[in-house]
């Protein structure tokens, strides 16, 4: 007797039997409206002192990309900097209305503007990056440098207010 041929030792069970058997085990445990009232204000209570906790900065309830004292080293040097990235958002909003002023040199002008911040925000990125790498190698020599650099030219770029979590040095300061 082969073994695909083989007996499994026990009948095929009725098709009934095997339908029943799979009702009474999906149904979940029946729980009142209370019940769930409770567990929702419950799950929102958590989800609101999570969200806090990440704002703070608490190294507990920071995602992976922001964990470490890498990490939090290379967030507080760039709080505490100003860059010009994160007035790029204003500036292409004044470029906006300036290009519907109905003059060409407006127009040309305000296009100009706006290619010249982003050239600067590039190139201030590249050496704020560099910058970056060649600090946490002093301050952590253990810690890998892959990814630092990007990480800090990208908070660099948002806008103070908009970053999370939140600055916890204030500008100038050093840390």
């Amino acid at each position: 007797m082969t073994e695909s041929s083989a007996k499994k030792g026990r009948p095929t069970p009725k098709r009934k039997d095997a339908q029943a058997a799979v009702k009474v085990s999906s149904l979940a445990p029946a729980s009142t409206k209370a019940e769930k009232a409770r567990n929702k204000e419950a799950t929102k209570a958590a989800r609101i002192a999570a969200r806090a906790a990440y704002m703070r900065g608490d190294e507990n309830a920071l995602p992976l990309r922001d964990k470490g004292p890498a990490r939090r080293f290379v967030r507080n040097y760039v709080d505490s900097r100003r860059s010009i990235g994160e007035y790029f958002l204003p500036v292409i909003f004044i470029v906006l209305g300036l290009t519907l002023v109905q003059n060409p040199i407006f127009q040309i002008a305000s296009i100009a503007i706006m290619y010249l911040v982003l050239l600067i925000s590039v190139l201030d990125g590249f050496f704020l990056s560099r910058k970056i790498k060649r600090l946490v190698a002093e301050k952590f020599p253990e810690t890998s440098l892959k990814g630092l650099g990007m990480y800090g030219w990208l908070r660099s770029t948002q806008m103070r207010r908009m970053r999370t979590p939140k600055p916890s040095t204030k500008r100038g300061e050093s840390f």
